[in-house]
């Protein structure tokens, strides 16, 4: 027979837990609301977030991510989520995921000498990665990138746009033969009935989806096009250069469409 004393811990245990969850989703806040205050216009955060619709723990990272675009008042968090394909084959089909992302994933998991590949990852400013649904560290390393200052060599606009296709031009004064310029489009939100996998029966909510991803040699100005999907959501351009040496990201911008 259980003593008096176990029967209130096991009681307890529950509210124990609420209270610490409660004090980390504080402490997750404030951390959010230092980045905003400590962004001195000339840092930045570029937060590369690699999930699956197929991966049962990358809703948490999902979340997070949407967390950190609604309070991301200062436009200096530029975050992308790519979908990888590898989790395709397990019983539900991503209809986001695409191969080259997955490729994307494999070419840092070579530039920070990882051996495997895994989801929820994020990796922020192409220097740090971690497991993307554990906040404290990713809002760590958000919070360290943006005590960086960096010059602002990158300009993009929209050049042209007709009906769904339209073209980007960029000028950058950083051109250097080790850089590549890499631009996404953006899809702001969206969201998907999952029916199959290990999300089986979920409802699944998803913020700054890549739909496409092109890169090339960095040069002082060029262009790019894109070709807007058939749906309503707002969308955006997210661009910047990046080291082929060391995959550090040296620059980023946005501009909405």
């Amino acid at each position: 027979m259980k003593s008096i004393k176990e029967i209130l811990y096991v009681l307890s245990l529950p509210l124990i837990i609420t209270l610490i969850m409660a004090f980390k989703g504080f402490a997750d806040d404030q951390k959010l609301e230092n980045i905003k205050a400590k962004n001195s216009g000339k840092s930045f955060a570029v937060v590369e977030l690699f999930t699956s619709e197929g991966c049962w723990s990358c809703p948490a990272a999902d979340e997070l991510i949407a967390k950190l675009e609604k309070n991301n008042e200062n436009k200096k968090l530029f975050i992308l989520a790519y979908h990888v394909d590898y989790w395709d084959h397990q019983g539900w089909k991503d209809r986001f995921s695409k191969d080259r992302f997955t490729e994307r994933q494999k070419q840092y998991a070579t530039w920070m000498n990882l051996g495997t590949l895994y989801t929820p990852q994020m990796i922020i400013n192409g220097k740090t990665e971690t497991v993307g649904s554990e906040s404290t560290k990713v809002l760590r390393s958000i919070q360290s990138a943006m005590l960086e200052t960096h010059a602002e060599n990158l300009i993009v606009k929209i050049e042209k746009s007709e009906g769904k296709s339209i073209q980007i031009s960029y000028t950058s004064k950083s051109a250097s033969k080790n850089s590549t310029i890499l631009m996404a489009l953006v899809q702001k939100k969206a969201s998907s009935q999952v029916s199959a996998g290990e999300n089986a029966g979920k409802a699944l909510s998803h913020v700054q989806i890549v739909r496409d991803l092109q890169s090339r040699t960095l040069q002082a100005n060029g262009s790019f096009s894109f070709k807007l999907p058939d749906t309503k959501e707002d969308w955006e351009i997210i661009a910047f250069e990046q080291n082929q040496n060391s995959g550090e990201i040296i620059d980023a911008t946005s501009v909405s469409l």
